[in-house]
């Protein structure tokens, strides 16, 4: 937390000051209040009773100044530290490899980064101020009464024990608590997040009732939790007042019956009880605020745990440069690979394969042969455990990861849309583009003839995750990002699957368009849309069983020339697969 406190040093030395000064003021007011009454209404003298309150008056002026500085400077502070932790804490989220989020959800990370730097900016900026500036009013209020009376004074210190030790034992109790709360209201955050972003299902299968009874569930857990902290919290703050002003009660009490035999001036009783409900105060104040500052201690665990965690994947300290111009070849030696969560199953076993520059390669095979992870080991989102992985001839360990997935453009089976402009959405593939080459771009994709009938054509807003379009056209854009990202190696992962017919057809044309001179990998179930490749490599549980075009692989009356007599039905007789 200190990184973040330390840039800001010089405003928070005003704020210090202005701290100080403010208690200080408070702290003189006792001392006015003395006089007053000793030299005012006990001396019977009008002048001196005037001289004090208008000292009293200037006293409250520098007090309100000192306060709007010490505000002003510490909330600004609390806004400042809050929105750095939260880019800090944003920065380094992206930055995780996607296996970490394999088990960190992602409502929990936004509860992380929304609700745990909310709090972190109310104990900044207004919590952690009020309690030092009671802490020092309370130390200074007791000087004062030492010198006061410190017959009294010792009956004040001999109940500091009585007070501290409830802070103390409660204290710890609201702190487990108060992490246990914020873990809960991230359950009910990551809830939120999945019902809201998949309405459609939740709507389609009738779940409306059973997730409102889920989210109630987690709902009122998050209740549960948050009423003990608070009950704790609320005894710790009676306990406190009562004894603190009990405290007062008996000061008084001992302190009369002084004034009356004389050995106390009326102005040192009325300064000393001053001091003493300014104590009482103080430490009723700190005992409500430790609550604030336990869970700010559980949300800055929390952040702290977010930050130290390394990513799995990062650039060498001196990373390999690629080649340039970029090529585009690929090649795989023998690589083993294990999801993190899914450790005892291998995703790829032995695996090896070799694409040369601006071939069309396809991979085919059933559902879990491997086919997707090999996109996911070439962008470097995972590293192999074992066997090794280049581009260009430089292994991707050795390079930076973003230098590699520079040269890799990925369409993906569902089109990620982005809720922002058409223009602004292309344009993602490579921000500094102008708008020529953006519109240039979705007319290749064969996108302008729908973005042409949007209400404000490129700059029509597309809603979250693309609502407003068909799947045909989100795909179409996804494309049109891709060209215009201009990437040596193209990775199309069943850029066709979900498409209608007509749909289907402009992707297709799109699609060409974009492979034109580029290394492409295709993943894809439909084999029509493979048939064309330069060759055709079989997976089947995480290995290369067969490699061809696709009337030799057809001939070798395999797993594909099965496969392909159920899809092209007939096309392909059934004995020329037995």
């Amino acid at each position: 937390m200190l990184r973040f406190l330390l840039p800001y040093r010089a405003r928070m030395a005003v704020a210090g000051v202005a701290l100080v000064v403010a208690a200080g003021c408070v702290l003189v007011l006792g001392q006015g209040l003395k006089r007053v009454i000793d030299a005012g209404f006990s001396g019977n003298d009008a002048a001196s009773l005037d001289t004090a309150l208008f000292a009293l008056l200037a006293i409250v002026c520098v007090l309100a100044l000192a306060t709007y500085t010490r505000f002003y400077s510490v909330s600004w502070i609390g806004e400042r530290v809050s929105a750095d932790i939260r880019r800090a804490v944003f920065g380094h989220l992206l930055e995780q490899s996607p296996g970490f989020f394999e088990t960190m959800r992602t409502g929990e990370a936004i509860s992380r980064l929304t609700n745990d730097t909310s709090l972190l900016e109310v104990v900044i900026g207004s919590s952690a101020s009020f309690a030092l500036r009671n802490t020092l009013i309370m130390l200074g209020a007791l000087v004062m009464l030492i010198i006061t009376s410190p017959k009294l004074t010792a009956l004040v210190v001999l109940g500091v024990p009585l007070v501290i030790a409830p802070i103390l034992l409660f204290g710890r109790r609201v702190r487990k608590l108060s992490r246990a709360s914020q873990d809960r209201v991230a359950d009910v955050s990551a809830y939120i997040d999945e019902a809201l972003h998949e309405i459609r299902t939740v709507q389609s299968y009738g779940h409306e009732d059973k997730d409102r009874e889920r989210f109630g569930e987690r709902v009122e857990q998050a209740f549960r939790t948050a009423v003990r902290r608070i009950g704790q919290r609320a005894l710790l703050v009676a306990l406190v007042m009562l004894l603190a002003f009990g405290a007062v009660g008996v000061i008084l009490w001992i302190g009369g019956h002084d004034v009356l035999a004389g050995r106390l001036s009326a102005g040192e009783l009325s300064a000393f009880v001053f001091y003493a409900v300014l104590v009482a105060g103080a430490v009723g104040a700190v005992s409500e605020v430790i609550g604030d500052l336990q869970r700010a201690a559980g949300a800055t665990e929390r952040l702290m745990e977010l930050l130290a965690t390394e990513p799995t994947i990062r650039a060498p300290a001196n990373p390999q440069a690629l080649p340039e111009p970029p090529r585009g070849e690929v090649r795989f030696e023998r690589v083993t690979f294990h999801y993190p969560s899914r450790r005892d199953a291998a995703a790829l076993t032995d695996f090896s394969l070799s694409v040369s520059r601006g071939e069309k390669l396809a991979l085919v095979g059933p559902s879990g042969a491997g086919k997707s992870t090999v996109f996911q080991l070439l962008l470097r989102y995972y590293d192999p455990d074992a066997g090794a992985i280049t581009l260009d001839g430089v292994e991707l360990k050795k390079a930076d990861p973003k230098a590699v997935r520079r040269r890799i453009a990925l369409v993906p089976q569902d089109p990620v849309i982005f809720a922002a402009s058409v223009a602004e959405n292309v344009r993602y593939g490579r921000p500094e583009a102008s708008d020529a080459e953006v519109i240039a771009a979705c007319k290749a994709a064969y996108a302008s003839e729908f973005i042409e009938r949007l209400p404000e054509g490129m700059n029509s807003f597309l809603g979250e995750r693309g609502v407003r379009l068909s799947g045909g056209q989100r795909q179409r854009l996804s494309i049109a990002r891709a060209l215009l990202a201009d990437r040596a190696v193209l990775l199309l992962d069943e850029a066709t699957s979900s498409l209608d017919a007509e749909s289907e057809n402009y992707v297709q044309k799109a699609l060409e368009h974009l492979m034109r001179g580029r290394t492409t990998l295709i993943v894809a179930h439909r084999l029509a849309t493979v048939k064309n490749a330069d060759r055709i490599v079989v997976m089947d549980q995480g290995r290369v069983i067969a490699a061809g075009t696709h009337s030799e692989l057809v001939r070798e009356q395999g797993l594909y020339a099965r496969l392909a007599a159920l899809q092209f039905l007939g096309e392909i007789s059934p004995a020329a697969v037995q």
